[in-house]
């Protein structure tokens, strides 16, 4: 395997977009294909394009078949990557050199191909598309723009080698590959039902007419104009000059960049005092618009140039990426607003920097146009984002190209700081990934249900909620989750973690169409839910505790048919969610509905009954005892001997009488969790109070609280105070430390490290939420083992070392959530009906979802925020039943779907040659893997295949189906028509699919 791709040969390129196309109607993969009919013609260089955008240059335009699937999606403009004088092997490229998992970053510049390859792919490419325009009506067979780039001195601009790119793009008409192309398509004609010698003929080789110059970091301004004033004057083409981000100054591009959350991003002020001035900028682009007005040529300049920021996680190797994407265009737009201003409207501007679906119309009615964009592209829909993109572009009016409205822009401007879409979030995903190795075969999952730690079917259930089918849709979800309103209100939804969405816009709201369902279908389920399930066990199963783990524990058993009967020492069931969790985040009567639903399986529930000694329980003929007690032990706070409020206390004691507590008008409240959050905004409702200050410290980025709730929080008028420790207590002041991060310890969280430094907080009250624990003293007297403060179980069963106790929720963990209760309580269950001899399939059901594959696949692609509840499911992609994430954000079209017969998802090939190791599919798989290693690959020649060690195959001979495999660090050399035995069925139909049904990809 090597991390250079081989450029696929004209004529065999050919003939695969026409198998692939007259077989599957996709070309490269692209479902969506965009046939534009409308006639539009927008004028630029004297050329036309049909719509005023496409890929920038960069992975989307390195070769020809990533060109050919951005025309194919709707693009019509077209950057192509840049080329200069080092080139090939000659250029040393880091791999991974893409991350593009939020915004992006890349570590690569210009083209890995050499110049030569580069141009034959840029001239493969623009034929065609001058056949596929034609062919297959695509739009006009003038209709699209080829832009080439070029960097990045003047030396090399104006070498023999670069000198022979830039003329060869102006006219290729005498290039051996233009030759090449026309040869083969006029000797194979009889293969086109509307492209005819004349046509062939008659194709332009005057591929491109303008070009952007593309300058490193710290080009001199002389230099800068030296270069474009020869392309202008010597090389007569409409010239862009790519501007920084640095022109902005450090100021302002810091202070935006902290404002808008991406205060992380490492970079210093040297770029911005070495490269192009503002000043200089201004009287240098006068000077180039008169030039080029001269020749009548186009000047403009190109917006933005990527953004160079210090590696300081390990993103991808070395020590300075670039930065793209949303967090660019803040940047971008504020400076095309300044030059704007500075221009009067006049300058033309191409632009880039974090245009994407929903602000791409915006920019263009701004008067800014061409539009390319590249980070999108990257996430998962890849070029299929361009379908939409091409339909609202395809709608506006472009008649006026030389006038910017300056307003607009401002107004773009000051939006991008408040969009919540260009912000970084608090606490943004850590991991999308599911701890698992992608399989060879059948590699599609929903990777929300495994991001649950109850497994919940999360896809099936939101694709019935959208259909109406409540009743049914909550059947699913209390099959493994038995609390339905309490999770569809307070669960810390880490499948949402997951979610593919976020990628997209942001996740699917599960928790909200959860809460729906049980809202809508929980009066008819309970209709028809038998109070009396068949006993199918005489065994008794006690359980200590009525909270989430319990409760959820004695539905499963009763489900199973057991005897089961809840300890709870206080009056009523629920837990802390009952006792502690303010009204204003769960309302009681949400509480009671899951609890009447267990009350409806026939569990026993005896109240005010504290159980100290379980040897007890055994005499009653108790044979199962699962401990769900809680944690409500407070971890103490103290400051100077003063014992704070405890949380848990203060939260009990004024959900019932809010009159309880004279706190004073300032409380502090110390801690970062939810309780902390439960605890401030409780505070902030007592009478008399005027100010509550949360202390914590670390940053808001490392709380342990849910976002969600950490911004409800500051909605109330919590004042969060990050990077403070208390220390001591006097005179109505909280003195507190004030600490810095340091190194991340082993939580993955920056270790808060002490400073000289002090501050004092007015406080009255003083309440602590750092955190409770379970009370061992149960444990220790009924000889069950501890250790460090925590029972020794089997992390499988939740079995402690005596038989048949059980222990599940906060007192197995100490504080929990609800969903990881419910998931101690399966383990239980599961291991109870095991020892039962009782059929899983008595608890719990395997749902079969038979979704529209078709209508699954539609969905790609689109950005589409969340506007309502009954519209989540035309949002939820279906991942467990169509994935190919890994071939969506693939630029290049190496990992390749399939069919299959026989399978009901689709199947996915990696390309080995069509690879180069920029990691992108890693990124985005939702599996701990690399497709591009970890998939089945197909292998152009042996010498690849034997350098490689992914498993894949080699065809040796196609006609006699003769190849070598690597199946587990195993290579076989076998016959395909013997049907050997040593090879799995699976993977031998995936081979033979190949040969029969997608031979083009061996071309």
């Amino acid at each position: 395997m090597s991390d250079r791709m081989t450029p696929i040969p004209f004529g065999n390129i050919v003939e695969w977009i026409m198998d692939e196309y007259n077989k599957y109607n996709t070309i490269f993969g692209v479902r969506k294909s965009v046939h534009i009919k409308t006639g539009n013609k927008i004028n630029l260089f004297n050329e036309h394009m049909e719509l005023p955008f496409g890929p920038a240059a960069g992975p989307h335009t390195q070769l020809t078949q990533n060109i050919v699937a951005a025309y194919v999606a709707g693009c019509r403009f077209f950057e192509l990557k840049t080329v200069q004088t080092i080139d090939g092997e000659d250029l040393p490229v880091s791999k991974p050199c893409i991350n593009a998992k939020d915004e992006g970053y890349n570590v690569e510049w210009s083209t890995e191909l050499t110049v030569n390859q580069a141009f034959e792919e840029y001239v493969k490419a623009w034929f065609i598309l001058k056949l596929l325009s034609k062919e297959y009506d695509f739009g006009d067979n003038d209709g699209f723009i080829f832009n080439m780039s070029v960097g990045y001195d003047y030396d090399g601009i104006t070498s023999p080698k670069i000198d022979t790119f830039i003329e060869g793009l102006k006219n290729a008409s005498t290039t051996p590959i233009w030759d090449k192309c026309k040869t083969y398509i006029i000797q194979n004609i009889n293969e086109f039902n509307k492209i005819d010698k004349a046509y062939v003929d008659n194709i332009s080789p005057n591929i491109c007419t303008s070009i952007t110059l593309s300058t490193l970091h710290g080009c001199p301004p002389e230099e800068i104009e030296r270069i474009a004033s020869y392309l202008l004057k010597e090389k007569e083409l409409n010239t862009f000059v790519k501007c920084n981000p640095t022109l902005l100054g450090y100021d302002y591009a810091r202070n935006t960049l902290d404002t808008m959350g991406y205060d992380y991003l490492v970079f210093d002020d040297f770029h911005f005092k070495d490269d192009l001035q503002f000043e200089d900028a201004v009287p240098m682009f006068h000077r180039l618009m008169n030039t080029a007005t001269k020749s009548n040529l186009i000047f403009g300049v190109k917006l933005t140039n990527t953004f160079p920021v210090k590696i300081a996680d390990d993103e991808l190797p070395g020590e300075e990426m670039y930065m793209s994407g949303r967090s660019l265009y803040p940047l971008s737009i504020a400076l095309a607003y300044e030059l704007a201003k500075a221009f009067d409207g006049k300058l033309k501007i191409s632009y880039s920097g974090g245009a994407f679906a929903l602000n791409i119309d915006k920019i263009a009615k701004a008067g800014i146009w061409p539009i390319t964009i590249a980070t999108t592209l990257l996430k998962t829909g890849g070029y299929e984002r361009c379908y939409q993109i091409a339909d609202i572009l395809n709608n506006l009016n472009y008649n006026d190209y030389y006038q910017m409205d300056v307003n607009k822009l401002k107004e773009l401007r000051d939006e991008a700081i408040d969009n919540p879409y260009y912000r970084k979030p608090i606490k943004h995903i850590d991991t999308n990934k599911i701890n698992k190795k992608v399989p060879l075969i059948d590699c599609y999952i929903p990777p929300c249900k495994y991001g649950c730690p109850i497994n919940q079917d999360i896809p099936y259930y939101i694709n019935l909620a959208g259909e109406g089918k409540y009743e049914e849709a909550l059947n699913v979800i209390i099959d493994r989750n038995p609390l339905p309103f309490i999770t569809g209100t307070i669960c810390s939804h880490p499948c949402t973690s997951k979610c593919t969405r976020n990628f997209y816009d942001e996740h699917v709201k599960t928790r909200d169409i959860k809460l729906q369902v049980a809202r809508k279908g929980y009066n008819s389920l309970m209709k028809k839910l038998t109070s009396q399930p068949k006993e199918i066990s005489h065994s008794k199963v006690a359980i200590i505790g009525g909270g989430p783990a319990g409760l959820a524990a004695s539905y499963f058993l009763a489900k199973a048919g057991m005897d089961v009967t809840i300890y709870e020492k206080r009056n009523s069931l629920g837990g802390i969610v009952k006792h502690v969790i303010p009204e204003f985040r769960i309302p009681s009567d949400h509480i009671q509905n899951d609890i009447d639903l267990i009350k409806k399986m026939g569990v026993k529930i005896i109240l005010n009954q504290k159980i100290d000694n379980i040897t007890e329980l055994k005499t009653m003929g108790c044979e199962y005892i699962i401990l769900a007690v809680g944690a409500w032990n407070p971890i103490n706070l103290k400051i100077n001997g003063i014992t704070p409020i405890n949380a848990l206390d203060f939260l009990e004691n004024v959900k019932y009488n809010e009159d309880y507590y004279n706190l004073g008008q300032n409380v502090v409240v110390v801690g970062g969790g939810n309780t902390a959050m439960d605890t401030a905004r409780a505070a902030k409702r007592i009478k008399g109070v005027k100010n509550v200050h949360l202390v914590y410290r670390r940053t808001k980025k490392y709380m342990p609280a849910d976002e969600e709730e950490l911004l409800l929080a500051i909605k109330d008028g919590v004042i969060i105070k990050e990077l403070l420790s208390p220390v001591k207590y006097e005179n109505g002041k909280v003195n507190c430390n004030k600490m810095m991060l340091g190194e991340l310890d082993e939580s993955g969280r920056r270790r808060p490290v002490k400073t000289e430094h002090t501050v004092d907080l007015p406080a009255d009250s003083i309440i602590s939420a750092i955190g409770q624990k379970t009370d061992i003293q149960l444990f220790n007297n009924n000889n069950i083992t501890t250790e460090n403060n925590s029972v020794k179980i089997n992390n499988e069963t939740c079995e402690t070392n005596v038989e048949n106790i059980y222990i599940a929720g906060d007192a197995l963990r100490g504080p929990s959530t609800v969903v990881e209760s419910i998931a101690d309580a399966i383990k239980v269950t599961l291991s109870i009906i095991h020892k039962e001899n009782i059929d899983t399939n008595e608890v719990f059901q395997d749902f079969l979802c038979n979704n529209d594959m078709k209508k699954e696949l539609n969905k790609k692609g689109k950005i589409e925020y969340y506007s309502s509840i009954n519209n989540e499911n035309k949002r939820c992609l279906q991942c467990n039943v169509i994935c190919e994430t890994c071939v969506d954000v693939c630029p290049n079209r190496a990992n390749v779907a399939i069919h299959v017969d026989g399978k009901s998802m689709n199947q996915i090939v990696h390309i080995d040659r069509m690879c180069n190791e920029c990691g992108n599919c890693e990124t985005f798989c939702p599996y701990l893997s690399a497709p591009y290693k970890d998939k089945f690959t197909l292998f152009n020649t042996e010498e690849d295949f034997m350098n490689s060690t992914n498993q894949g195959f080699y065809m040796i001979d196609q006609e006699k189906k003769e190849c070598k495999i690597r199946l587990d660090n195993n290579i076989i050399h076998i016959n395909l028509d013997t049907k050997p035995t040593q090879l799995p069925k699976d993977i031998y139909d995936l081979i033979i699919t190949v040969c029969q049904k997608y031979s083009f990809l061996m071309r």
